[in-house]
């Protein structure tokens, strides 16, 4: 099936809709016509260097709904000052979704760019993801985007929507494939 830029868009606004009736569930820190911020956490069963190692392997957890080609293996991070979080399209095509910034293994990686809607609409972004450890061997990890830019309809439209699917991948993130019960 052929997939279109639009319907990158169509997927968040209509989890945004569903997860709306949830208690507790929106993260939207702050927002503005003129950007948010917002932020999810979750806890990952191992130590900080298995969440780190199962972060930067962005094609086993992202969504591949929320992909302009519909399928996470096409999906690459490379960790390197300027490295592509990239996905391969047919035909030689690609997108670069977010640029490395910074990485300091086990602990943070921060990454710069719109994603899906955003990088469309002249909005740009920091999303930074930060591990913690605790002694009982779980590391917990936030993701934080801070969105600025410009869009038509102002960028308050757009945080509910953004953080639903933040969040969506965050959880999909924390079922860590590692783990035993």
């Amino acid at each position: 099936m052929r997939r279109s830029h639009r319907g990158f868009l169509l997927v968040p606004l209509t989890l945004a809709a569903s997860l709306a009736a949830l208690p507790d569930r929106a993260s939207v820190v702050s927002s503005g016509p003129g950007g948010f911020v917002v932020r999810e956490e979750v806890r990952f069963a191992g130590p900080p260097a298995a969440a780190w190692k199962h972060l930067v392997d962005v094609a086993s957890w992202w969504d591949p709904r929320h992909t302009y080609s519909g399928r996470s293996s096409n999906l690459s991070l490379a960790l390197r000052p300027g490295g592509c979080w990239c996905e391969g399209l047919a035909n030689g095509g690609f997108a670069r979704h977010l640029e490395v910034v910074l990485a300091v293994p086990d602990e943070t990686l921060r990454l710069a760019g719109g994603l899906g809607p955003l990088q469309g609409s002249g909005a740009t972004g920091a999303l930074t993801f930060t591990l913690r450890s605790d002694p009982a061997g779980v590391t917990t990890v936030t993701a934080e985007y801070a969105v600025v830019g410009y869009s038509q309809e102002g960028l308050t439209s757009l945080a509910a929507a953004v953080d639903a699917v933040l969040a969506e991948q965050m959880a999909r993130y924390a079922r860590n494939p590692e783990a035993r019960p």
